[in-house]
């Protein structure tokens, strides 16, 4: 990303119409053609292809030249075009240090335009098996053609869905400021994932204060996190869980939602058994958060 960002104060804004266009021409074709950019932008196709040239030596874009000369945006060259929305609707001001590398994801801090500190969330879906997340992600559910930046976006809308529906109910979710793309500015993340903590004072009160939560995710924002574990709840210095990683919700209608919603109840009773002594049950747990 230092790299993206070196790039990104270079790049003027006939670049950015240049790689639009490009993104929209990979709706219809894999390699998207000159003519089809000069539709879309109404700049010569010379001017177009100088541009391209450029665009290309800076790597965020790939050149395809079997039957005829074409491109494509590559992971680079999206999160210019994402950062460059941010930017221009005043979400984003400023680009900082890197605070975590993920399987589906890169964490970075940023500042917004009022210097609030915040968290800049960058989905990465091509790290993982790409028939794996066709299978198990139910927002690539209807995608016939799909490409691992489209994949990316697709997570990052979700999880910002989420967190848009959450927040303002009061529920134990980072405050979310904006989403273009694969990437979603969300409240800057202070504390240690659950997996990582040996002694918690008073374990009975974070659980519970955790389960209260889910019921209230249930109820009243009528979704199941569907991937709830030790690994994505954060424990704040003031000893207070946050819920993290949202891509994977699902409505409470899904044909399947007591299901998902078992396998979180049970992997979070689980865990506070074998680590903390928390003894629970989790169906009990279950009917408790489904009113039943």
């Amino acid at each position: 990303m230092e790299k993206v960002i070196t790039i990104f104060k270079e790049l003027k804004p006939n670049d950015f119409r240049v790689l639009t266009a490009i993104e929209k021409g990979m709706q219809k074709y894999q390699n998207v053609p000159v003519s089809e950019m000069a539709n879309h932008t109404k700049l010569n196709e010379e001017y177009i292809s100088l541009t391209l040239d450029r665009l290309h030596k800076k790597q965020l874009i790939n050149r395809w030249s079997e039957k005829f000369v074409g491109y494509h945006l590559n992971a680079h060259g999206y999160d210019c075009l994402a950062l460059q929305k941010l930017v221009t609707e005043d979400v984003l001001a400023s680009f900082g240090k890197s605070l975590g590398v993920g399987k589906e994801a890169d964490v970075f801090e940023g500042l917004t335009p009022s210097n609030e500190i915040v968290a800049i969330k960058v989905h990465r879906q091509g790290r993982v098996s790409f028939r794996q997340i066709k299978r198990t992600r139910g927002y690539t559910a209807d995608k016939h053609h799909l490409s691992w930046l489209y994949a990316s976006r697709l997570a990052a809308e979700k999880e910002y869905e989420a967190l848009t529906t959450l927040y303002p109910l009061k529920i134990i979710v980072p405050k979310p400021y904006g989403q273009n793309r694969h990437v979603i500015v969300m409240e800057q993340i202070i504390g240690d994932d659950l997996y990582t903590i040996k002694e918690l004072p008073h374990p009975e009160r974070i659980f519970d204060e955790i389960f209260v939560n889910i019921r209230k995710i249930y109820q009243e924002g009528q979704i199941i996190h569907g991937d709830l574990s030790e690994f994505n709840i954060i424990i704040t210095p003031k000893f207070k869980p946050l819920i993290i990683d949202w891509p994977q919700w699902i409505s409470v209608t899904h044909p399947n939602a007591l299901l998902y919603l078992t396998r979180d109840v049970t992997n979070i009773c689980n865990f506070f058994e074998k680590k903390f002594h928390v003894h629970s049950d989790p169906q009990i747990v279950v009917k408790n958060i489904t009113n039943e």
